[in-house]
């Protein structure tokens, strides 16, 4: 058994048919049908049900495919570990992030670029927890950026900084000129907020819970620069974090702060933590903890 023959009983799993996994695979259907017959006398099992109609796995099938993937999986992140141990200050630097850093980031690429001015960076919006380790895990990313603590045995997660949440609201909304606001004033106000699954949004209801409040959600989005936009419309009013609004050069908007504890978040830095991180990829991480050890 090998990783070859893996390969070739992984796509006809996935494809249930052998003319378009031979397709896939860019041979012959009697050389892969040979090759899945082979793996089934080394098993010693059959793998998969032929008839007219379709092809299913048997049980045995089903374990091998489930193994297959894993080791498939390894072998793929050891190929781009050893091609990354090669590495010397060229490449791709890949990097997870959230739209409130959006301020802050651009410093630390400019710092960075002094050391490895040849390196190409990607910045990703990875928003949801899910999506951070799955990011992670898979090799898509080096490091993330998020607003939620990833409590995984093979992640590592430091805390970058605090912000808090703010108020954003319309100029001429009512409460635009109040000097203090309150979560029990927002109640019964059309409520902007993040679509379910993001931290933000578990950290506003959160609040508004903890003063036994219930917002009235009128509009869900994904990106703050969508809920900006409503609210500049006068349509509703929002809670983003004020990294994210930078000084908010906008005379439609007005920012507020609200009084509660709970209005405010960690924003940390994760990354493998067994993963070989290529000297361009430890210097990025350190250039972002310095960024913050020094503003503090």
């Amino acid at each position: 058994m090998d990783i070859k023959q893996l390969q070739y009983f992984v796509t006809v799993c996935d494809q249930l048919n052998y003319s378009k996994a031979a397709q896939k695979l860019h041979i012959s259907q009697p050389s892969l049908s040979n090759a899945i017959k082979n793996l089934e006398l080394e098993v010693g099992s059959p793998l998969l049900e032929r008839n007219t109609r379709k092809i299913e796995l048997t049980d045995a099938g089903k374990i091998l495919y489930e193994k297959s993937l894993l080791v498939l999986s390894n072998m793929n992140v050891l190929k781009k570990e050893m091609e990354e141990v090669k590495l010397t200050g060229s490449g791709e630097l890949s990097v997870g992030i959230i739209e409130s850093v959006k301020y802050w980031i651009p410093q630390v690429i400019r710092k960075y670029q002094g050391h490895f001015p040849a390196m190409n960076i990607k910045l990703i919006e990875v928003l949801s927890g899910k999506a951070v380790k799955e990011s992670l895990r898979k090799y898509h990313t080096h490091l993330q950026v998020t607003n939620q603590y990833i409590h995984e045995e093979d992640i590592e997660t430091l805390p970058l900084y605090h912000e808090r949440l703010v108020l954003v609201l319309h100029k001429d909304h009512r409460l635009a000129a109040s000097e203090s606001i309150t979560i029990k004033e927002l109640e019964n106000e059309p409520f902007i907020i993040s679509t379910e699954g993001f931290q933000t949004r578990e950290d506003i209801l959160h609040a508004f819970g903890l003063e036994q409040a219930t917002p009235t959600i009128k509009f869900e989005i994904e990106r703050f620069e969508t809920a900006l936009t409503l609210v500049r419309e006068n349509l509703g009013m929002t809670i983003i974090p004020e990294n994210y609004l930078g000084e908010l050069n906008d005379t439609y908007l007005v920012r507020k702060t609200i009084d509660s504890a709970a209005l405010e978040r960690t924003v940390y830095l994760a990354f493998m933590k067994n993963r070989y991180l290529t000297p361009a990829v430890q210097t990025f991480l350190a250039e972002i903890r310095h960024h913050f050890a020094a503003s503090q």
